[in-house]
């Protein structure tokens, strides 16, 4: 999992791109900073489109966790609303051509969107895996560091975050990955500060979480912020997941 040591330093200079937030992170397990999820179920809440980067080699359940979230969280958001309406997330994938790739283990999946046609959404994901090609991909580093810049929230999953450091969004502030990747990460970014014991760091307008199945809790995590512990816990309960954020 681990991008290559041997490959040039990326991200020495930060490409621009949403930073993270002035002010305290929220890292498991405190939840005193009050959320945008906060809002009681059955309020109002905005649906939102999440657009996910896809890659060859990334690891799949970088992507799949957080997809599955988010597309539960929706049914189960559709069965509990008093009226139809747009689903409360919708999940878009981008490639950097459009064509389909290979994640790690062989699994295909085919994207809806090249990275140039990919539509402008509020949230962007960005899964880890072995992310050596797109370290050394000027262009993707670039489109990252675009979307995250208009995005209203920038999320990575495991080496995710070394893509969000190289296009610099993350920048002087806390962050997580992979346990197994933190001395890399903290090699090629010294203006990190990395908590390898965060579950997730959620700095507002930038999250990142450790490795793999963290994106799971992440992702929970974020449905709770946007609708409401009510829905994150039933979504979680939905995927029989032991999902245990404190209330």
């Amino acid at each position: 999992m681990s991008p290559s040591s041997g490959r040039p330093k990326m991200g020495d200079a930060p490409l621009g791109g949403a930073a993270c937030s002035a002010g305290e992170p929220t890292m498991v397990p405190s939840l005193d900073r009050p959320k945008m999820g906060d809002t009681p179920q059955g309020t109002d809440v905005h649906a939102t489109t999440v657009l996910m980067l896809v890659f060859d080699d990334m690891e799949l359940l970088d992507f799949a966790g957080p997809y599955e979230v988010f597309t539960t969280a929706a049914r189960v958001h559709a069965r509990q609303a008093a009226a139809v309406a747009p689903p409360l997330f919708t999940v878009r994938t981008a490639s950097r051509d459009g064509r389909a790739v290979r994640a790690r283990a062989g699994v295909v999946i085919q994207p809806d969107h090249a990275l140039r046609d990919a539509p402008a959404t509020p949230w962007l994901l960005v899964p880890g895996g072995v992310v050596d090609a797109v370290l050394g991909d000027p262009a993707m580093l670039a489109w990252v560091a675009e979307r995250a810049s208009s995005a209203a929230l920038t999320a990575s999953v495991c080496t995710g975050a070394f893509v969000l450091a190289a296009a610099g969004v993350l920048h002087d502030c806390e962050a997580t990955t992979h346990w197994e990747d933190v001395a890399e990460l903290a090699r090629l970014h010294p203006d990190l500060t990395l908590r390898p014991d965060a579950r997730w760091i959620d700095h507002g307008a930038v999250v990142t979480s450790a490795g793999i199945a963290a994106g799971i809790d992440m992702s929970l995590h974020l449905v709770a912020r946007h609708a409401g512990r009510e829905l994150a816990a039933a979504t979680a309960r939905q995927m029989d997941y032991p999902w245990t954020e404190p209330a």
